[in-house]
């Protein structure tokens, strides 16, 4: 195709991005401040401009064009025409090629060059001076497609909240080790799509996959001149894209599709780790990739001078998502993950700044609002990371009805309580509870709370109970990333131990921290790799680290390995054949016929002051209907702790449903009978259930 073939036609700016309606494709593109764009279609490896076209209309502050000869699988991207002048906002370059944000797939990947840079680097007043050298040669090209796919019978799980599961999961690290799975499709959609990883994923019973950012993202050029990448890839440069390095090579987007399709054959929905509070280009020093290309003043919240960014993500940028176009944006962006791709739900990433009007928080923001009324997105698991890096930014509990939360409250309490720590047991009944203190308002339930012990941001379930201190040597910065506050304990060894009692005691407080999780009220989420006691090493930030570090080994685990596995599998189907351990509403609710009694190891109801012992580390909790009743010991002492057992109601005795020590799980064998005291062993749970015989 030359520029004597073509011809360009109005075309609309009705629907953004590049639409192919089977004749032909519109283009369109929001830039409230340009003076010109130019659509640049390029050749089929993506080295070379074949044409440069200006779009010919400009309506509603949105610049479009349609050409009948464009078809699928043609590359192309964007020259923004406008003011350079950062002291008021603007940085337009056209000679920067730039990314359009509603491109469906990209090709290619950044090589990182000087070029990428608005400004002259080096030169002067840094950003303040103008580079007019061609990005072209090294930015990724978007590609026109057809998004059309059969589905087939496609039927969504649609999990209730109460049965959720979830298994927080990295694309890559989930497959990337997986010895059955070919090659090319180790560490990709199509890997995920393996009937092997999911009948992983189905025998441990887990109901939901989150996985970690998979739209388009970038690798920082200060990570790729240390040797590293943005593994975790909270970096996004686009919102409609699928990040390349999952698609397994000859495959296209629709990898992700049939992905999503078997996962949902099994029963398992699909819910993604998404970034909407900021993108790839950073600060006022960053690259212009996109955005900051296309019109900066609109696209990002300006600082109060102009030249800067106010920033609350610590990423160097904040997505202005109380603009119109780019509200518009997000929202389109989650309808089509959604509507086309046929995902479940959203984990937001740093969520408190998409409810901000700078420095507050409300719960009534724009953002918030328009998810909460939208006939699609209100229909889908929404669940926000309630924090992030700016002035009143902690916000756990504050978000509107029809959100879940990360309660990281829950991993901190969990993880003292089990520590040894003091005065931890009014904590640890609110989490067992539901936090209803932070949940039980504005109608919301008890699985508003998403409970985790371990997350992707952190320690392991294995290094919790294997280091004192963070280890983070290999992210190359010294060891000052990462956190300081992991409330963990090494249990006397710091890391491998070929010592049998360390490794007992390991084991236990293993069992004893995901059993907590399963009997709690609210959404347990686990962490990839945590049933078969998957290590980092002691790093606990490792973003950075493609590695082994972070990939799921797959060969057969070690006996301790697969008893735990096996145990945790048990817990889950304990939590799913038991109705009270996932209420539909708070305790306090006169909506549930359901009591909770709150027991001194002496059998007794606990008093205000036994609450307010510091050194009180034992507790019954009892709870109750018409028709069953469970009694869950807990015992964080370093000794045995002698329980007195209430009367049942029902049965002649309480049945043993599990006890950690010796992890044990009596759901389908004979049950035990218990009627004397049982002595609670150290650092254990014991579940007993009362049922009318």
């Amino acid at each position: 195709m030359s520029k004597n073939d073509l011809i360009v036609h109005p075309g609309s700016p009705a629907s953004l991005g590049a639409t192919w309606d089977g004749s032909g494709t519109n283009f369109a593109i929001f830039s409230a401040h340009a003076t010109k764009v130019e659509l640049c279609l390029f050749d089929r490896r993506g080295k070379r401009e074949t044409d440069r076209i200006p779009l010919p209309e400009y309506t509603d502050e949105v610049w479009h064009g349609y050409l009948p000869q464009v078809r699928p699988g043609q590359l192309y991207g964007y020259r923004v025409h406008g003011p350079y002048d950062p002291a008021n906002g603007h940085r337009f370059n056209p000679n920067k090629l730039l990314l359009d944000p509603y491109a469906l797939e990209l090709q290619g990947d950044i090589r990182w060059h000087d070029a990428l840079f608005g400004y002259r680097i080096g030169h002067g007043r840094e950003d303040l001076s103008f580079d007019r050298r061609d990005s072209a040669f090294v930015m990724p090209k978007c590609v026109v497609v057809d998004p059309a796919v059969t589905w087939g019978p496609d039927l969504r799980p649609n999990r209730p909240w109460a049965e959720t599961v979830i298994y927080e999961a990295h694309v890559k690290g989930m497959t990337a080790r997986h010895p059955g799975i070919p090659e090319k499709l180790r560490g990709s959609f199509g890997g995920l799509a393996d009937p092997r990883v999911i009948e992983h994923l189905t025998d441990l019973g887990v109901t939901a996959i989150e996985l970690m950012p998979a739209q388009a993202f970038f690798d920082d050029r200060y990570l790729i001149e240390k040797g590293l990448t943005n593994y975790w890839g909270y970096n996004t440069a686009g919102f409609f894209a699928p990040a390349m390095r999952y698609i397994s090579p000859g495959a296209n987007l629709h990898e992700f599709k049939l992905m999503v399709r078997r996962l949902h054959e099994a029963g398992i929905e699909v819910i993604l780790d998404v970034v909407y509070n900021h993108t790839a280009e950073g600060n006022h020093m960053g690259p212009t990739l996109s955005f900051r290309g296309i019109d900066n003043a609109s696209y990002y919240i300006q600082a109060d001078d102009p030249r800067y960014y106010f920033d609350t993500t610590g990423c160097g940028n904040t997505l202005d998502l109380t603009h119109p176009r780019v509200l518009q944006m997000v929202m389109d962006s989650l309808r089509y993950w959604v509507q086309d791709c046929h995902v479940d739900g959203f984990r937001f990433d740093l969520a408190s700044s998409l409810g901000r009007d700078r420095d507050q928080f409300s719960p009534s923001a724009t953002f918030l609002d328009t998810v909460r009324q939208d006939p699609v997105l209100s229909g889908v698991k929404l669940i926000a990371e309630p924090w992030d890096t700016g002035a009143n930014g902690y916000q756990l509990g504050n978000f509107p009805p029809g959100w879940a939360e990360w309660n990281d409250q829950y991993r901190d309490t969990v993880r003292s309580y089990w520590k040894g720590d003091q005065a931890m047991l009014p904590a640890l009944a609110s989490c067992l509870t539901g936090s209803a203190d932070r949940f039980d308002k504005r109608g919301r339930r008890p699985w508003a709370s998403v409970n985790f012990v371990t997350a992707h941001d952190g320690f392991t379930l294995m290094d919790t109970v294997s280091y004192n201190d963070k280890h983070n040597e290999a992210n190359k910065e010294d060891n000052r990333d990462g956190h300081s506050d992991n409330r963990s304990w090494n249990c006397g060894v710091e890391g491998p131990t070929g010592d049998e009692d360390i490794l007992d005691l390991r084991d236990g407080l293993r069992r004893a921290m995901m059993t907590t999780l399963m009997l709690s009220q609210g959404t347990p989420m686990i962490l990839m790799g945590d049933e078969i006691g998957r290590s980092q090493g002691g790093n606990n930030n490792a973003y950075c680290q493609d590695n082994a570090m972070n990939w799921l080994d797959w060969d057969d685990p070690a006996p301790r390995e697969g008893a735990f596995r096996d145990y945790l599998r048990g817990l889950i189907a304990l939590r799913r054949s038991r109705p009270l351990l996932s209420l539909p509403s708070f305790l306090s609710s006169d909506r549930l016929r359901v009591r909770v009694e709150w027991l001194r190891p002496d059998g007794q109801p606990m008093e205000d002051e036994n609450w307010h012992d510091p050194d009180a580390r034992s507790v019954g909790m009892w709870l109750r209907n018409d028709g069953e009743s469970l009694l869950v010991l807990f015992n964080a002492h370093f000794e045995p702790v002698p329980m007195t057992l209430p009367p049942p109601d029902h049965a002649s005795a309480w049945t043993c449903l599990l006890d950690s020590d010796s992890g044990a799980l009596h759901l389908r064998d004979a049950p035990v009978q218990s009627n004397h005291n049982p002595a609670l062993a150290p650092r254990s749970i014991m579940v007993l259930e009362d049922r009318p015989s």
